[in-house]
């Protein structure tokens, strides 16, 4: 085993591990710093597949601004431990959610299984020359930060302004909700 592999079953376990802390934390604060763990091994796993720019987005965006968004907003609103109780016991919480993830990786299996022979089959394939394919794609791949920079700006830039929007109005739903009315008594 060469180190490697080493820091790859490391940074893995790093993040299994903090997803699972943060499943089972009772504490809203304390299960967003798992998830902070968890995003971190992510970038770490980037960085072993020599993504370095999915890295740095991964640190400064998920673990950094989201995170901090998640943790103002759950401060905001003064959850505590208790917020999360429901009157189903956990025990069985733990059967349905076994139950439902043992249905859908059974459909996705039969799905994945039969694709090939209910699909592909079917469909009567032209042969390719090399003039029917296109020599260049619209956007190009590149590593470059410029290039990605410049798919934001032109092709996606529709997309990221309705995110930006859908993210400044549930902003804007967390501040109306986390305001407390006052009673009737105190406005007399």
């Amino acid at each position: 085993m060469n180190a490697v592999d080493l820091l790859f079953w490391l940074f893995a376990v790093l993040s299994v591990g903090g997803g699972l802390a943060m499943i089972f934390s009772r504490h809203p604060v304390s299960a967003a710093m798992f998830m902070i763990v968890s995003l971190v091994g992510v970038a770490a796993l980037f960085v072993l597949l020599e993504s370095f720019f999915l890295a740095i987005l991964q640190v400064l965006v998920y673990a950094g601004a989201v995170m901090v968004l998640f943790l103002f907003i759950i401060m905001l609103l003064d959850v505590g431990p208790e917020a999360g109780k429901k009157k189903l016991s956990h025990l069985k919480t733990g059967i349905f959610g076994l139950f439902a993830s043992v249905v859908l990786v059974g459909v996705l299996l039969m799905l994945g299984n039969s694709y090939d022979t209910l699909v592909l089959d079917h469909i009567a394939w032209p042969p390719l020359s090399e003039s029917d394919v296109s020599p260049s794609p619209i956007l190009p791949f590149s590593t470059q930060v410029s290039a990605f920079g410049y798919g934001l700006m032109t092709k996606y830039m529709l997309p990221i302004q309705i995110a930006g929007f859908m993210l400044l109005a549930a902003m804007v739903g967390v501040i109306i909700l986390s305001k407390k009315n006052p009673t009737r008594e105190d406005a007399s």
